[in-house]
């Protein structure tokens, strides 16, 4: 990105960007103009935080006693990576205890398994929950997707150790990002905006938030709500 000294400021893009709808009044276009100088901050301001975050410096290894058993058969940490350098993972709230997911992390996969390919020309990207494989499976064919992979913790340590679980043993969603370079695999980065982080009023929430539909509904005037979530199924 270039230094924030040569950016054109966001009320000149303002300007300079000359939409108008037939018959808006002129209190609506003022109010949208100045929306739209604070859509082009916000823009700017999740780039700067991208940069930030791509500077890191390198995180802890990868040490544990990880196994995993996938759609094809057992393995291991290094063998979620396939032959790229990058590692994406989202531990599934899907455990042994449950006979049913998590509809929001359901919410969030199946649009995720429409971009799966996609993301799988730049780095890996592994589904992992504690159910059985075959769990696991069954539910992939119902819900229909088609190119998410799949993985179940067999031993529990991944989850227990990058915050896939509570103290409890229950499940806890989890976005974490690895990196193998000379052999050496080590956490990038991982999402720890929680219940800890979360705002008076809001439900706990990342930056940017991983789910689409959340950015659909934030561009609506219903918004998010306060008292409706994703379900499984809606019946027909």
């Amino acid at each position: 990105m270039n230094d924030i000294a040569q950016l054109i400021p966001a009320a000149e893009l303002v300007r300079r960007n000359g939409m108008r709808f037939d018959r808006e009044s002129d209190d609506y276009r003022r109010a949208r103009d100045a929306l739209l100088a604070e859509e082009i901050e916000l823009r700017r301001h999740i780039e700067r935080v991208a940069e930030q975050r791509r500077a890191l410096p390198p995180g802890p290894t990868v040490e544990g006693d990880y196994r995993f058993m996938g759609e094809d058969g057992p393995v291991d940490f290094a063998g979620l990576f396939g032959d790229k350098q990058s590692l994406v993972t989202y531990s599934y709230m899907f455990g042994p205890q449950r006979e049913r997911p998590c509809p929001m992390c359901t919410s969030l996969l199946s649009a995720w398994d429409g971009e799966a390919r996609d993301i799988e020309q730049r780095v890996a990207l592994a589904v992992i929950a504690r159910s059985p494989i075959e769990k696991l499976v069954a539910f992939k064919k119902e819900r229909g997707w088609r190119h998410l992979k799949l993985y179940s913790d067999l031993n529990g340590h991944f989850s227990r150790d990058y915050h896939a679980t509570d103290g409890n043993g229950s499940d806890d969603p989890a976005f974490n990002v690895f990196t193998r370079r000379d052999g050496v695999a080590r956490l990038f980065w991982a999402g720890e905006m929680g219940f800890a982080t979360a705002d008076p009023g809001q439900d706990p929430r990342g930056a940017p938030d991983l789910m689409p539909i959340w950015t659909i509904l934030d561009c609506v005037p219903e918004g998010r709500g306060t008292d409706w979530y994703p379900r499984l199924d809606y019946g027909h």
